[in-house]
């Protein structure tokens, strides 16, 4: 690895010349593969009982396993029907630090591509508020996709800065989690184009990012609440400087030391000026130390008795329209598919399902207001590929249900016609192994394809 001079000189130094080669030599070493269980569909067990991949649990994420980097598990059907999610294994770990409790209002603040939105998504069950956001709206794209992949059907997936998101959440929030933009020290393995661009200047510039939105996120946490910072970099003045100058300036916080079970090293105070013995409670990943990349982890709580904040909250609608989309329930669905308490809401002509006790939304940049049910058509309904992905098999009357190894999967998912033998016509959900992928229409014998285009096998 070509690695600028000035960072093999700062490494060396902190890792002392014994440990530092023990670093060099991981950049020799294969990088590591993983994915991360689906528990909203799936479970580990099916997985293994699936035999589609051989498997090795990672240590400090129940639902993650290695695989092979010989293997292809987003050409999968099963990665299709947003089974599982393709994920770095050591990028598991803040989501899986973070405790997340039924019934939370979360906030994953710089959350694309969605990697740890969809895992604290799964871990809320189809319960409280997950609000994803990110600041660049184009990644939010592949935010939203990930998310709606997975079936999340509480979310609201929004591209806003720190400052915005504070003015309309002041206290709302259990939990938050702070996945840092940084100078991604971390990633050189896996991302060797990351070293091109690293040096001093954007350390710096990560500081004033990183101080900005843990300061916003502050004012956005109830009391009791816990904040989850975390970077993909080794930078001492990117992690333990930042946790050390917060508490320095808030009081109303402080650190909750993470699992040793989880087999992290210790954050490392002895790394910046004046570290203070309890920056060891903070979490790291080395890629010489463990299976993955490099990570640092900060657990923090604010202090207090929890009060709930008071908004103005979103109001159902009531656009006679929502008949139209009652006389598809009658229709294809069963009545048992609501597994989230909400709300119509109507934008435009998209009408979606917004999770129950969300505040006001006007005046920010949202992406998506709970999950999109369907668009309205000339007098008729048209269900929404995020709608079809937030079903089970059992919520619809229909089903056209494929085998994984049988070519008109493929079929389906690269968006093609496919005669078949159904007898009863219109709506049907199309399954793979009694998992949705999408919505197809039986009329004479075949079924009209409408997979997202977006979405198709390539």
């Amino acid at each position: 690895m070509n690695l600028p001079k000035e960072y093999t000189e700062k490494m060396r130094r902190l890792f002392g010349e014994k440990e530092y080669q023990q670093y060099l030599d991981a950049f020799a070493e294969k990088k590591q593969a993983g994915l991360r269980i689906n528990t909203l569909k799936w479970s580990k067990k099916q997985l293994l009982q699936s035999h589609i991949f051989d498997t090795e649990d990672v240590p400090w994420c129940q639902q993650g396993v290695y695989i092979s980097q010989e293997v292809r598990p987003a050409k999968h059907p099963y990665y299709f029907a947003g089974l599982y999610y393709i994920q770095e294994p050591s990028a598991m770990a803040p989501a899986c630090v973070l405790p997340i409790s039924e019934g939370d209002c979360v906030l994953d603040i710089c959350a694309a591509p969605g990697g740890k939105s969809t895992q604290l998504g799964a871990k809320l069950q189809h319960t409280g508020v997950l609000i994803a956001n990110d600041i660049s709206a184009g990644r939010t794209k592949a935010l939203l996709k990930n998310i709606e992949r997975f079936g999340i059907d509480n979310s609201i997936v929004m591209s806003e800065t720190p400052k915005r998101l504070l003015e309309s959440f002041p206290g709302y929030f259990d939990k938050i989690l702070i996945d840092a933009p940084c100078s991604g020290e971390g990633m050189f393995r896996k991302e060797p184009d990351m070293i091109k661009s690293w040096n001093k200047e954007l350390i710096d510039f990560c500081i004033q990012q990183q101080k900005n939105i843990l300061e916003c996120a502050a004012d956005m946490l109830k009391k009791e609440g816990m904040i989850l910072y975390s970077t993909c970099t080794f930078s001492p003045e990117e992690n333990e400087g930042i946790i050390q100058a917060f508490l320095e300036k808030h009081n109303e916080f402080f650190l909750v030391p993470i699992d040793p079970i989880l087999g992290f090293d210790k954050g490392k105070p002895q790394w910046i000026e004046g570290g203070k013995k309890e920056l060891e409670y903070c979490g790291r990943l080395f890629p010489h130390k463990i299976r993955g990349e490099g990570h640092f982890l900060a657990l923090l709580q604010k202090k207090g008795k929890k009060q709930e904040a008071v908004f103005q909250q979103e109001k159902e609608d009531t656009d006679k329209r929502i008949g139209l989309f009652e006389d598809f329930e009658k229709e294809v669905l069963q009545k048992q598919w609501k597994k989230t308490k909400g709300i119509f809401k109507i934008y435009g002509d998209d009408l979606c399902y917004l999770p129950k006790g969300v505040p006001s939304l006007k005046g920010l940049r949202v992406l998506r207001s709970g999950l999109l049910l369907g668009t309205f058509k000339k007098n008729r309904f048209e269900p929404s590929q995020a709608f079809a992905m937030a079903l089970t098999k059992e919520d619809v009357k229909n089903v056209i249900d494929f085998s994984y190894n049988d070519d008109n999967v493929i079929r389906y998912l690269k968006g093609e016609t496919i005669e078949t033998a159904q007898q009863k016509q219109g709506w049907h959900i199309v399954c793979v192994d009694s998992y949705p992928l999408g919505w197809g229409k039986v009329q004479k014998g075949r079924l009209k394809n409408k997979y997202a285009v977006g979405w198709k096998w390539e």
